[in-house]
């Protein structure tokens, strides 16, 4: 079963005030297994347009990332980044089939 991730490009308006979302995310994370894949870190825009900060989060499921960002207590925490960045996130399932040889 493939994996689900969310993918979020973030630009912080108040990196103050963002740090409440970030110190208030761990628990609900924890509870569906999220795993932090990126978190920030040096990045060279190639294509298309960037944004200061991304991030990429793994859960086991599809499903269970979907659960997490509809799970009210997320919704909650982020309330706390909301008029403070801007962001672009999406719940995207995993590819599990066969790779390049």
């Amino acid at each position: 079963m493939p994996k689900g991730y969310w993918i979020g490009r973030v630009d912080v308006s108040d990196p103050e005030a963002y740090q409440a979302y970030v110190k208030g995310n761990g628990p609900v994370f924890a509870r569906y297994g999220a795993r932090f894949l990126v978190r920030g870190g040096r990045y060279e825009a190639v294509e298309g347009q960037a944004r200061s900060r991304n991030v990429v989060i793994e859960f086991d499921t599809y499903e269970q990332a979907l659960a997490c960002w509809r799970d009210p207590d997320y919704q909650a925490v982020k309330r706390l980044r909301d008029g403070h960045c801007v962001a672009d996130i999406i719940v995207i399932e995993g590819y599990d089939g066969p790779q390049p040889s």
